[in-house]
């Protein structure tokens, strides 16, 4: 199938967004990674939705704004494209740097949310749980740490990358930096404002996640009210892709408990 793709400029920055199904909207932001491709869980959770996938600014095919110096920049940026849309009753799944800016998002303005779904989301630090230093990893221990299966990792390694694909992911790792370099991979701040999410939050995390530690879920549930945390097993931090099923499954449930 695949999702419609066009451009949007929100705030002086066009960004590539794609889009297919039809209902409840559903936000998806993406990880370090981007989003370059149609990915399966996408088009599982197009079935029940209407997903809405934008590449960050400085992402991708989307621009390099002059303003972007932290998330709390790609927070508003993402309020005002919301409200460009016309949304409402949104349902806003993050992973990795996605979930931290999803839960930025949520601590400014949660009033246009319907819940708030945070996978492995970076954004805070616990005192004694490293998180993994994925600016100075080597490519294959990149592909290595972010899989349990290893297998996924081989065929991560192994998959044929284009010259345009290269240069995407050299300016992905750019504005991870831009936004995660110091201090690495969280904001010091939002811990102390988590408390203001008042929408039904779901936390997943895989058990083997190498990247951000499962033992930072405990920490984000206890600062986010009411918030649900769900382990998911033998898995590492792209529950996306290494667990596709189960996590879109607990996503689609997740949202279905929502009330109106």
């Amino acid at each position: 199938m695949g999702g419609r793709e066009g451009f949007e400029t929100i705030d002086g920055c066009r960004i590539r967004l794609m889009r297919a199904g039809a209902g409840e909207p559903l936000l998806f932001l993406h990880g370090a990674a981007g989003a370059r491709v149609w990915a399966p869980f996408m088009e599982t959770l197009s079935q029940s939705f209407d997903l809405i996938v934008p590449e960050h600014p400085g992402y991708g095919a989307s621009d390099m704004p002059e303003w972007l110096d932290s998330v709390g920049d790609l927070a508003f940026f993402y309020l005002d494209l919301i409200d460009r849309l016309g949304l409402t009753g949104v349902n806003l799944v993050g992973t990795s740097i996605g979930g931290w800016i999803a839960a930025e998002i949520a601590i400014r303005n949660d009033t246009r949310l319907k819940s708030l779904l945070l996978s492995a989301p970076a954004g805070i630090h616990v005192k004694g749980l490293q998180k993994g230093d994925i600016f100075l990893w080597s490519p294959e221990q990149y592909a290595r740490n972010l899989f349990h299966d290893q297998k996924l990792a081989e065929a991560w390694l192994a998959r044929p990358v284009s010259e345009d694909e290269q240069l995407a992911a050299m300016k992905n790792n750019l504005a991870t930096a831009r936004l995660a370099w110091q201090p690495r991979l969280y904001n010091p701040d939002l811990h102390k404002w988590l408390h203001r999410i008042s929408v039904p939050t779901l936390i997943l995390w895989g058990d083997d996640d190498k990247v951000i530690p499962p033992g930072y879920g405990p920490a984000y549930q206890k600062l986010i009210p009411g918030a649900r945390l769900e382990i998911i097993k033998d898995c590492g931090h792209l529950p996306q892709i290494e667990k596709a099923q189960e996590w879109t499954g607990k996503i689609t449930g997740f949202i279905g408990e929502v009330a109106p």
